[in-house]
């Protein structure tokens, strides 16, 4: 069955969200490739060799001749050894390019000791952009380091970059982060006034969800980053920011709302509101209402500090 093109405006719309939601940026063709034209090519091409005569039986085939079967000038005057010169002459035989292996633990334990060592935030990030021990990193257009004021008082994480901020190479600048500039702005802040950041730095392809692996890769650089803004007040926007960084197992639902605590590897001790993402809300509008409280939350909080 050919599915039919489409024609009206909705459906070209459509089909242009679908390709944005499966990681299709760029056009490779100016004009469009018909797929089923090409399957239809293939086939026709494949039916003359379905017809051809049956193989001959091996014991027919001239190659199935044993060694001793062989022509006897063969066997008498075997090929002379290639000399230096012969041997250069052969063209090289095709370099293979081996995949991109998955992260082991010794890219983990790298990982760990550049995050430790990184004494400032420009060294923390010139470390992350010169670690290739994430797959990532390869399918990313840019790294996608932090946004905001590190002096700030409040911290906030998601979980990692989508294709706006894998563009401009800042988080939260898609549909989700005016979401959250109208959250800062409802109690009273913006960029200038927090600090924003993503557990994985490098958006993955096609947005799809980090494995753990990545995720473990990609943690001691965040949990760097948090210790050395040292923030008053830290917000996870979302499920994988609140689990990562809070060592936690429960669902989102059940961890907004409350408050919890993040400790860094030097023993500080940061109030930590976990909370719904705004790209969740985006999509599930009636949950607003609950953000609201929690962002409530992080604003008395910051006053009570202070």
């Amino acid at each position: 069955m050919t599915a039919a093109s489409p024609r009206t405006p909705a459906e070209i719309a459509e089909l242009l969200a679908f390709y944005a939601s499966a990681g299709v940026d760029d056009a490779l063709e100016d004009t469009p490739i018909s797929r089923f034209a090409e399957v239809a090519t293939k086939s026709a091409e494949r039916r003359p060799a379905e017809r051809a005569p049956a193989a001959l039986p091996r014991e027919s085939r001239p190659e199935s001749r044993t060694t001793s079967e062989q022509a006897p000038e063969q066997a008498e005057n075997p090929p002379a050894p290639l000399s230096g010169l012969d041997a250069r002459n052969i063209p090289d035989a095709p370099v293979r390019v081996p995949a991109a292996a998955v992260p082991d633990e010794a890219q983990a334990l790298l990982a760990r000791q550049l995050a430790a060592s990184a004494a400032t935030l420009d060294e923390l990030r010139r470390h992350m952009a010169a670690f290739d021990g994430c797959n990532l990193k390869f399918t990313a257009k840019n790294l996608v380091f932090a946004d905001g004021n590190p002096n700030a008082d409040l911290m906030l994480v998601g979980e990692a970059p989508g294709r706006d901020e894998d563009l401009e190479g800042l988080p939260f600048v898609g549909r989700s982060g005016r979401l959250l500039d109208r959250m800062l702005a409802a109690i009273g802040l913006d960029r200038n006034s927090a600090y924003i950041a993503n557990v994985i730095p490098w958006r993955p392809p096609g947005n799809r969800t980090p494995t753990p692996h990545e995720t473990e890769i990609c943690r001691p650089f965040i949990e760097r980053q948090i210790e050395l803004v040292n923030p008053k007040v830290l917000v996870n926007l979302g499920g994988p920011s609140a689990k990562t960084l809070l060592n936690s197992s429960e669902g989102i639902l059940r961890l907004r709302g409350n408050w919890r605590v993040h400790t860094t590897a030097s023993g500080i001790a940061i109030p930590a509101m976990p909370t719904l993402h705004p790209a969740y809300l985006l999509r599930t509008p009636a949950h607003k209402k609950l953000a609201w409280r929690d962002f409530l939350e992080v604003k008395a909080k910051l006053k009570a500090i202070s």
